[in-house]
């Protein structure tokens, strides 16, 4: 509890962390943004491909550290709520990020904020549209074929104007047609070939420097792609023939273009035949360029493209009231379970209220310190699952004591009872928070939303509880068992050896037994109700019958 509470405090005076816990959604409101698919006219959306986005959104979201996030599908949009205030970093995943292609590059020049007229005709100021030209109706080959450019797309490439690519519907074009785009700084435009790989093949794309054949770092950063199969054939034929086209005269066609949200994410130039599905992109990056770039490239592979139709700030669907409502049902749990353990155990029911005081304050500060650090946030789900937890916590103690008690009733003195109790009772115990702790991950990794909150904060309890059984609970039981109070088995105390039936054998009685004759063991006082044990009747039988033959004691 010290060491929680001193890292809390580092917190709250060296960082952004609080002395309480970030609220979800549905406590506190947040932001909501509406995102709507980017289409050609006339073509439509799948609820496979709003299921698919929203499954990467998520991930994209998860990945940020946003905890408690909603995003789901209403009509053809997708729909993102965040708790809380939206960082920009956040707002740039979730709005910025969409379908990632991968074209082969035909023709690229230096953007133009003006448009020009296609009626002018430009001359032809390179080989390439002087070879398009002469075979205008040529059927394409491959998507590095100039054939892909007809007299009107090459109109189109010269007077598109990058200033107004955003409310232009030139960047949006079918997989099996050319695009017309720029990139994402507006420096550069370009006449892509159709779709020959996509972002959905990309399992991973991390940032890193380059290293030398001797495993030396150069310094330099780039970043490094994995394909998944169908990814690693595709790509490998395509750096295969765009490796090929190296030569004089052949740029910009040996460059292979990671298109995202319609604009040119980077276009590399292909400097060999790679064939194991992980290429390396090398250039002017620096830790966060490479960094940022990984991530596009990692969380950008949506089914389709969106645009942003709205964002706005959203008031809390439940709001003060529900989680006041919420708190009450715990603290009136509570007092529930305090009053039954003080019925069923007397004083010794004091440990159960101890042991729950002493799991709710170390529940509380790491739920602040992971609200801190990891970003949590605490629901209505969640404070559900912290007021279940009492009564799987006191189940714990309770097993324990009714153990103990079992051991008092065998005869066994408080310490030995304490000790051989716990023995039986820890594994139980473990046996019982294993299939609690089970239930949890298991409903963690499966739900999605609210229950995700609830599934945290049961596991984060099972845990927690079985950590004070053990560091608390046990040993303030093997102290109290020490006292005069607890050891000479006071009424009161909840470990009465007489209330509970105890069955005394030799010295294991708490009290000293009275001499009582042996024609009144069968009438009188509580020393006569004494079970004999199996042992104690044999030795009486076999006694009688020595002394009744012939009067000698065997």
């Amino acid at each position: 509890m010290a060491l929680l509470f001193g890292i809390n405090a580092a917190g709250v005076i060296w960082g952004d962390g609080s002395w309480s816990p970030k609220l979800a959604l549905d406590l506190e409101g947040g932001t909501q943004i509406i995102l709507a698919p980017k289409v050609e006219s006339g073509e439509t959306v799948s609820q496979e491909q709003l299921d698919q986005a929203v499954s990467i959104i998520r991930q994209r979201v998860d990945a940020s550290g946003v905890a408690e996030a909603e995003i789901n599908t209403e009509g053809s949009n997708v729909v993102v709520r965040i708790p809380g205030e939206l960082d920009d970093q956040t707002r740039a995943r979730i709005e910025q990020s969409a379908k990632l292609e991968l074209r082969a590059v035909l023709l690229a020049d230096v953007a133009t904020n003006e448009s020009i007229d296609p009626s002018a005709s430009p001359e032809p100021t390179d080989g390439a549209a002087e070879e398009l030209e002469s075979t205008p109706t040529a059927e394409p080959t491959d998507g590095s074929d100039l054939a892909w450019i007809t007299p009107a797309l090459q109109d189109q490439f010269d007077s598109f104007n990058c200033s107004t690519m955003d409310e232009a519907s030139t960047n949006v074009a079918p997989t099996d047609e050319p695009l017309v785009t720029c990139d994402v700084a507006r420096s550069a435009k370009y006449l892509l070939g159709p779709v020959e790989a996509s972002g959905e093949n990309i399992v991973d794309a991390t940032n890193g420097t380059v290293s030398t054949q001797t495993g030396a770092s150069t310094g330099q950063w780039a970043v490094n792609i994995v394909f998944d199969a169908k990814g690693t054939e595709d790509f490998a034929k395509v750096s295969t023939r765009l490796f090929g086209l190296q030569g004089e005269g052949a740029s910009p066609r040996d460059q292979f273009a990671f298109v995202l949200d319609g604009a040119v994410l980077t276009a590399p130039q292909m400097n060999g035949a790679i064939t194991d599905g992980r290429p390396q992109i090398t250039g002017s990056f620096t830790q966060e360029s490479s960094k940022a770039l990984a991530d596009q490239l990692k969380f950008g592979a949506l089914p389709i493209s969106f645009t942003v139709q709205s964002s706005d700030t959203i008031s809390a669907t439940l709001g003060t009231s529900q989680l006041q409502s919420g708190l009450v049902a715990g603290l009136i749990g509570l007092i529930l379970v305090v009053i039954y353990t003080l019925f069923q155990y007397r004083l010794l029911g004091t440990v159960t209220i101890a042991s729950l005081i002493i799991a709710g304050i170390i529940t509380y500060l790491l739920i602040t310190i992971l609200s801190w650090r990891q970003g949590y946030r605490l629901s209505l789900a969640g404070i559900a699952g912290l007021i279940v937890a009492i009564g799987f916590t006191a189940d714990s103690f309770i097993v324990y004591f009714e153990r103990v008690r079992d051991e008092l009733r065998d005869g066994r003195p408080i310490v030995g009872a304490v000790e051989a109790g716990w023995k039986r009772a820890f594994r139980t115990v473990l046996a019982s928070k294993g299939v609690n702790l089970l239930a949890a991950v298991v409903l963690f990794i499966l739900a999605v939303g609210n229950v995700k909150g609830f599934a945290y904060t049961l596991g984060l309890t099972t845990i927690i509880d079985v950590l004070v059984v053990i560091l608390f609970t046990h040993p303030m039981l093997q102290l109290l068992a020490q006292t005069r109070f607890f050891s000479s088995g006071h009424p009161w105390s909840g470990l009465d050896p007489n209330a509970l039936g105890a069955v005394y054998r030799g010295r294991a009685e708490f009290r000293k037994p009275v001499a009582v004759a042996p024609r009144k063991v069968a009438s009188s006082s509580k020393e006569a109700q004494r079970r004999q044990t199996i042992a104690e009747r044999k030795a009486a039988s076999v006694g009688a019958g020595s002394t009744s033959n012939d009067g000698k004691e065997s």
